[in-house]
């Protein structure tokens, strides 16, 4: 099996053929990923609709939060439903295509779902709000990061939990500024999502540093020693790789710990939350990573997560913020519909805005959750970021000790 900057690409061949085998765009039956309710809950079930990128660029961390929600359904089933029935899930993969999303989240509101969780790219959600709005739907975001899925237009059933790019960047921009570091290097993937998120934080980028270097290659790239190579050449002495994670986050960071070693790298959300791609890259090539990450072993409730997924699906599970995310959301909606006492669209909306101070499953121990008709984003303050370092053994070492955002 050949490697290519450390990377194997029997893997990456491996991945695609499977891409390419299996069906997309399409809602799946509505039992797929749930297990069958407990024989004591009785009434129709509720339907909820999840679209996620199971093939496409955004996969490798759509899935994750997928199959945490489709945990957290069973869970609700085996303690005994909602309001006395089952819950079950229609499922539907929009590739994190803009020009599929709204024929996907049309397709799983007409297969009965009353409300949507989208774990799908930002731009794919966008393209499907109108069509949310219109069927008055309630949407829950869990793992966006972006303003643009809460900001109007047709954001009034829209709901996000995770701080959003424009609070990255506050604690981006006070790390660097806590650091001393002066000149920054972005290397990119070419995908839709990364191109929409850079568009928002790099404008702030400016404002706190000097950017010398703005790289970008196409997110099945093999070779990124070009990118890297101007960024060195452009004299940064911190760099950030902006990318959906997967193949290219590997490759990326084992280039830069090839031919910038002594320069510290940072990197979005989602190589920490890819557990899987830590064995791909090069012994020791994440050594010293900071990541925009989510987690704090010390939040009792994270605790209690780690150990619930743990039991279902073995001992060595490494949790991810998006788990925690995803959990996170199936909770507020459970809480929603209780509150609501139906399923009634209208009035889960209206539960969703007075769901207040939720103790979160993610973040700093004291971070919690707050929505209104007003406030869509959940977050209250920063401290649901935790800027996590990586040790030598390309695992998660803990929080990074130059700066953390402040719980205020």
């Amino acid at each position: 099996m050949k490697r290519i900057n450390g990377v194997v690409v029997g893997a990456v061949v491996a991945g695609l053929a499977l891409s390419a085998c299996s069906s997309t765009g399409t809602a799946d039956k509505a039992t797929e990923g749930t297990k069958s309710p407990t024989p004591s809950l009785t009434g129709e079930p509720i339907l909820w609709g999840l679209d996620e990128d199971s093939t496409g660029p955004g996969a490798s961390y759509s899935t994750i939060a997928g199959k945490t929600i489709r945990d957290a359904v069973d869970e609700i089933n085996e303690k005994g439903g909602i309001l006395g029935r089952p819950v079950k899930l229609v499922i539907g993969n929009d590739e994190s295509d803009p020009t599929k999303a709204p024929s996907v989240v049309r397709k799983l509101i007409d297969d009965g779902a009353t409300a949507l969780f989208t774990v799908t790219a930002t731009s794919a959600i966008n393209q499907a709000k109108p069509i949310i709005q219109e069927t008055m739907t309630p949407t829950l975001a869990s793992i966006a990061v972006s303003s643009a899925v809460v900001s109007q237009p047709n954001a009034d059933y829209m709901y996000a939990f995770a701080n959003l790019t424009t609070d990255w960047t506050q604690v981006f921009c006070g790390g660097w500024k806590a650091a001393g570091y002066k000149k920054l290097g972005i290397i990119s993937d070419s995908t839709p999502t990364i191109d929409g998120l850079n568009k928002q934080m790099i404008p702030k980028f400016q404002e706190c540093i000097e950017i010398v270097a703005q790289e970008k290659a196409a997110v099945d790239a093999t070779d990124v020693s070009a990118q890297v190579a101007k960024v060195k050449e452009a004299g940064a002495d911190v760099v950030l790789v902006s990318s959906v994670g997967g193949n290219f986050e590997v490759l990326t960071q084992n280039t830069l710990f090839q031919q910038l070693p002594s320069v510290q790298r940072f990197s979005l959300a989602s190589i920490g939350n890819q557990v899987a791609n830590w064995k791909l890259a090069n012994p020791g090539a994440l050594d010293k990573l900071v990541f925009m990450g989510s987690l704090d072993k010390t939040n009792k409730r994270t605790q209690e997560l780690t150990a619930l997924l743990q039991k279902r699906r073995g001992s060595d599970y490494v949790m991810s913020a998006y788990d925690a995310q995803a959990y996170q959301g199936v909770q507020a909606l459970k809480a929603a519909v209780e509150k609501a006492g139906s399923t009634d669209k209208a009035k889960v909306n209206e539960a969703m805005q007075t769901l207040t101070k939720l103790p979160a499953y993610f973040g700093q121990p004291t971070f919690t959750l707050s929505f209104s008709k007003d406030k869509h984003l959940g977050a209250d303050g920063l401290c649901g970021l935790v800027l996590t370092e990586f040790g030598a053994d390309n695992k998660p070492k803990g929080p990074w000790g130059k700066y953390q955002a402040p719980c205020s």
